[in-house]
């Protein structure tokens, strides 16, 4: 039997078996490629973690739940109006530093219409949990669509991994709304505060 032979019928069997085999290989390339773009922080996170962890983000980041204050926000049974609410929110970057912070990129939403916001800020994780604690934002931008957020988000998570702060990008009023010289964010409370009148 000449398996050599381009006429041969084992010839183009195998011929055939090798295309598919390299085209599988470049297909499961694509896709690995694909699933890595979209979750950059994977690596050291499982599903149920990154879930876990963007719900605590949307409780400091949120509106408060009804009844809720900035003290009784964690509590249990505040959970479910957080957890619904995470929904509206993309955990887009999450980069652990080697002195423990972890800084991150979140786009959220803004009243009911098309427009988001990018929040860029930093925390440390409770041991053996994922509770943040020294929750701080330090960067929040315009209501931009979509699309714009994450172009400008992505430079400004750059910035912030490379410096550990965006003091170069805030006065970039088409990047970083807060904070400004009206509003700055009080890490006690982690809100924004007023600090000079509009």
């Amino acid at each position: 039997m000449n398996l050599t032979n381009p006429n041969s019928d084992n010839y183009v069997i195998k011929s055939t078996n090798m295309k598919n085999i390299i085209l599988g290989f470049f297909v499961a390339i694509s896709i690995f490629s694909c699933q890595s773009k979209n979750s950059k922080f994977n690596l050291y996170l499982s599903v149920n973690q990154q879930d876990s962890l963007l719900v605590n983000v949307v409780t400091y980041l949120y509106t408060l739940a009804p009844n809720a204050t900035t003290i009784t926000r964690f509590q249990p049974q505040f959970r479910e109006f957080y957890t619904k609410n995470s929904t509206k929110f993309t955990l887009e970057n999450l980069q652990k530093s080697p002195d423990g912070w972890n800084y991150f990129f979140v786009i959220r939403p803004v009243g009911g219409g098309e427009f988001k916001r990018g929040v860029l800020g930093k925390f440390k994780l409770k041991e053996n949990s994922m509770m943040p604690t020294e929750f701080e934002e330090i960067a929040n931008t315009p209501h931009l669509k979509e699309e714009i957020v994450k172009e400008r988000g992505e430079y400004l998570f750059r910035e912030l991994l490379k410096n550990g702060n965006l003091n170069a990008q805030i006065p970039m009023k088409q990047y970083i709304e807060w904070p400004d010289e009206h509003l700055a964010y009080d890490k006690k409370i982690h809100e924004w505060k007023v600090v000079k009148p509009y």
